[in-house]
């Protein structure tokens, strides 16, 4: 892995025609104890970096300058993070932070409570992207494509193991890229016709004719919360959907990861230590966070040399005591960690946890002598 960063110099002709939304407000459940405090997109990665800094990067190297950052849960971190690493990037009032908590009751709820900033901006195209996925794209050949085909909105997909595409939106399309149809999170995800094993989903990436997608919002009775579950649809019954490829990254073949889960976090970190499959800048050294054996270690942690952990997570601020065994007894791994699939997640409380309940069992003293507890722990 090279430590040499790749350029996030801005275009220099921005394109103002566009007004961008992220989404970075989710709570990420899947995620249990690391996002307890924190939202998703604030998770670290990598060393210094956090989830929401490859939508980040993306947004600057696309010369979008234009930017809308909807947070809600837990936004204090993105609220110093965003501004702290990302401000210079922008002209002044170029990116904006709003706060919705208690407020923003879905996906499309979110962009309506927002449409006076793209009304202000003027923008003919609303560019909507998640916070919380790990990739890497330029957004200028999304918009470029959806600008040429005329289309209400157009989707960005990938496409992924049919057993893995229920927790997204799953399409099928026709000639040039047309959706035929849209599931949102279908029990049994269809297939991609001629590959009974694969399915087309949502990266939750959308572009949208301005004027189409203010009717959307505000010209029904009933008010659409939800982009996967109402709007999408509603486009795609129109006949006014496409779907737009994610096109090969820095290792030649897509990139893109939706780290919902333990395992495809510590997956997607691991993803990091041969090749960098995305392009982030200030990357940490893999030696930073990376503790071997298929383990990763988050800002604040400490693990000792004597410490054997196996496809671990050593959650931010954790301070591993010395010989430490954990990915090889699943029985004991469940019993202080929380262990899902292949990952085990260490925090503080469940080491304090383990600490305070693993009382040395109690010998009959031998010949007299009283053994002490650290003798028969």
């Amino acid at each position: 892995m090279t430590d040499q960063q790749p350029s996030l110099s801005r275009p220099t002709r921005p394109d103002p025609g566009v007004a961008t939304i992220l989404l970075a407000g989710g709570k990420g459940t899947r995620l249990h104890d690391l996002t307890a405090a924190e939202s998703k997109p604030a998770v670290p990665f990598a060393g210094r970096n956090r989830i929401v800094d490859f939508a980040m990067a993306n947004v600057v190297r696309s010369g979008l300058d234009r930017l809308l950052v909807a947070t809600q849960f837990a936004p204090a971190t993105l609220n110093h993070h965003l501004p702290a690493r990302w401000g210079g990037h922008f002209p002044q009032g170029g990116m904006l932070l709003r706060d919705g908590r208690d407020r923003y009751l879905g996906t499309a709820d979110t962009v309506r409570q927002n449409w006076r900033q793209v009304g202000e901006w003027g923008s003919d195209q609303v560019l909507v992207l998640a916070a919380d996925h790990i990739y890497d794209m330029d957004y200028a050949g999304l918009i470029a494509a959806h600008r040429a085909s005329g289309a209400a909105v157009t989707v960005a997909v990938d496409v992924v193991p049919r057993t893995q595409a229920c927790g997204f939106g799953v399409m099928q399309t026709g000639d040039g890229g047309r959706i035929l149809s849209f599931l949102e999170k279908p029990a049994d995800p269809p297939a991609i016709p001629g590959e009974p094993d694969r399915a087309m989903v949502s990266m939750g990436i959308y572009v949208f004719d301005a004027a189409w997608l203010k009717n959307a919002l505000f010209g029904s009775n009933i008010e659409a919360l939800d982009f996967g579950h109402e709007i999408i649809p509603a486009a795609v019954a129109q006949g006014l959907a496409m779907a737009y490829r994610l096109p090969a990254g820095p290792t030649g073949l897509p990139y893109w990861r939706d780290v919902g889960t333990l395992d495809a976090l510590r997956q997607a970190h691991l993803d990091f230590v041969t090749a960098r499959p995305a392009r982030l800048p200030r990357i940490s050294p893999a030696s930073e966070w990376h503790l071997g054996r298929g383990s990763v270690m988050m800002p604040g942690a400490a693990v000792p040399p004597s410490a054997r952990l196996t496809c671990a997570i050593v959650a931010p601020g954790t301070r591993v005591p010395h010989g430490l065994v954990v990915g090889e007894d699943p029985d004991e791994d469940a019993r202080w960690f929380r262990r899902e699939g292949r990952t085990v997640l260490i925090t503080q409380a469940m080491l304090n946890r383990r600490e305070a309940l693993r009382i040395p069992a109690i010998l009959p003293a031998r010949q007299g002598v009283a053994l002490h507890p650290r003798d028969v722990a």
